[in-house]
């Protein structure tokens, strides 16, 4: 049996010999399998065998004759194999060769992309074990919240990184398939027996059913995965790029010595691998809808798709490829400024443990709604700088009726905010990170 193509890198997957490598793979593996079923001559399956070569540049001097990539790779085959040749592509037709030689390149594709995500998650957890007792500003809508610790930030990316790794193995799965069942896929000239021993030999299954190709809810599926993880990527560099502004300046991307910012500034520190990875992700996501769109074929089978795939999947995997490795150098070099997070924390003077005072004014009797305006009361004149927030919740004497100043007080403690943060470290310390 011929060897499997081994593949360098990513680009090498796409490329001509990795692909019609993996025709020949099949083409040899189909006439082994009548061979054995007696329909190829054992002569002519060793000949085969010795013989079968293709060379690139001849393929695409013949396809400039031929327009069809297919039978010119099949002339090519023959050069070198002479007689036997008839034998090749016997009761088959391209999309057999096409659609099973497309599964192996996905899926070697999928491979260094679940490494590349493993990688990540990786470093990822160990930067959220590292941070879990970082406080810093939780946000929602721009605003601040309440405390949270820079590792639980880094926790919630560690899980759905999780997932997407897992959503990258379920994709891989989904279209390790091959097909070898003719013209419109009822078997009229092949034997299912080819199919099963081409793709047992290959690793992959075999298709429940087809029509002349291999179904392409499997293809979106699988570019959806790339798509998602790829939509993750560009959230957490989103925060970064929204950390590093001047005014927050609470984590930053490395900036390796000698590096440049600005032609024209340079105290300039740009998040420009972040911004580079948001870019990038877009194009990935576009690419997913072409997937959706390749999804309905006319009858058994047109090539609408065929051109698209050409481009979205050798570019999708390529790009989520550069960007996963980008984002993990990001990530382990991601530089974190506590002492600015703390100091943020202060930028309210207090506003942030509103929800603190609230519930200890509900817990002394006071209906919710009472408690609520009390508290919305003395937080917008602090917004306003009329009396800092925890002042005027002592002066205020309908908060006294419930709140004795040392209540109050008590309140105004980032350490209560985060008694049971650990409750999420003990979930992240027992994540596997390999599949």
């Amino acid at each position: 049996m011929i060897e499997r193509y081994s593949r360098p890198d990513m680009k090498a997957i796409w490329g001509d010999d990795a692909r019609m490598h993996g025709w020949m793979q099949i083409e040899v593996l189909a006439a082994e399998a009548m061979a054995q079923m007696g329909i190829v001559p054992s002569s002519a399956i060793e000949q085969i065998r010795q013989n079968a070569r293709f060379d690139v540049e001849r393929v695409k001097e013949i396809e400039k004759t031929t327009r069809h990539d297919v039978v010119a790779f099949l002339q090519n085959m023959a050069e070198s194999i002479g007689e036997p040749a008839r034998w090749l592509h016997y009761g088959m037709t391209s999309s057999d060769v096409l659609d099973t030689g497309l599964a192996l390149q996905m899926r070697d594709a999928a491979d260094i992309l679940i490494e590349d995500t493993s990688r990540l998650l990786g470093v990822i957890k160990n930067r959220a074990l590292e941070q879990r007792s970082t406080r810093m500003m939780g946000r929602t809508h721009g605003v601040h919240a309440e405390p949270i610790t820079f590792g639980a930030k880094l926790a919630v990316w560690a899980f759905e990184t999780r997932r997407n790794l897992d959503r990258l193995l379920r994709a891989r799965e989904i279209v390790s398939v091959g097909k070898l069942s003719g013209a419109v896929g009822v078997y009229a000239s092949i034997d299912p027996f080819v199919e099963k021993y081409v793709c047992e030999q290959l690793g992959l299954k075999p298709a429940e059913a087809s029509s002349q190709i291999i179904q392409r809810d499997r293809h979106a599926e699988y570019m959806s995965a790339l798509a998602i993880s790829a939509s993750s990527l560009e959230k957490f560099a989103t925060e970064i790029r929204g950390l590093q502004r001047t005014e927050v300046g609470e984590a930053e991307e490395p900036f390796r010595e000698g590096q440049t910012g600005s032609s024209a500034m340079p105290h300039k520190r740009n998040p420009i691998i972040c911004e580079r990875v948001c870019g990038l992700a877009r194009v990935i996501r576009a690419n997913s809808q072409v997937a959706l769109q390749d999804m309905p074929l006319w009858h058994e089978r047109d090539i609408s798709h065929s051109s698209a795939e050409r481009v979205i999947l050798p570019d999708s995997t390529i790009l989520l490829d550069y960007i996963l490795a980008k984002f993990t150098d990001v990530m382990d070099g991601l530089v974190v400024y506590a002492w600015k997070m703390e100091e943020n924390i202060e930028l309210t003077h207090g506003l942030i443990f509103s929800e603190k005072v609230l519930l200890a004014l509900i817990g002394k009797g006071t209906t919710r709604q009472e408690a609520y305006k009390m508290v919305q009361r003395n937080a917008m004149r602090a917004v306003r700088g009329e009396e800092g927030f925890m002042d005027g919740l002592i002066h205020d004497p309908e908060v006294g009726q419930y709140l004795s100043p040392e209540e109050i007080a008590s309140c105004f403690d980032v350490a209560s905010s985060l008694t049971r943060v650990d409750q999420i470290f003990s979930r992240l310390e027992s994540m596997n990170v390999r599949p």
